[in-house]
């Protein structure tokens, strides 16, 4: 079922999505200092592209959090923005509810990237 979702998550949001995250993490990768996050942005591109079966796990510490702050100022808030629209937009039907799930986690990471793992489910 989760390779299901993922083609047609694929083929309805999560392209633009991972888009939107490779574009960010290239941004970012434009500056020396910014290369750590811009890989960070790469790593999170592919949980955009094909968010079913896995999951998130939060956690970090000092450096995390204040990459998260700088995150969230230059680059997150477009990306949380973006992804919680198109979660709405397809939680208005009852079939796009899975979809607009994935969605919001992606917009909850789009938050706060810096100190989490992606898990894969089995």
């Amino acid at each position: 079922m989760g390779c299901l979702g993922n083609m047609i998550w694929f083929l309805c949001c999560g392209l633009w999505q991972g888009l939107s995250w490779v574009l960010c993490g290239v941004l970012w990768c434009v500056t020396i200092i910014g290369i750590p996050i811009g890989r960070q942005c790469f790593k999170f591109a592919s949980l955009a592209f094909f968010p079913f079966g896995k999951e998130i796990q939060y956690g970090g510490g000092t450096m995390s959090l204040l990459a998260n702050i700088l995150w969230l100022v230059i680059s997150g808030i477009p990306l949380a923005t973006g992804a919680a629209v198109n979660g709405v937009l397809l939680c208005c039907t009852i079939i796009g509810i899975p979809f607009g799930l994935q969605c919001f986690k992606i917009a909850k990471l789009a938050l706060m990237p810096f100190g989490a793992t992606i898990t894969y489910c089995q």
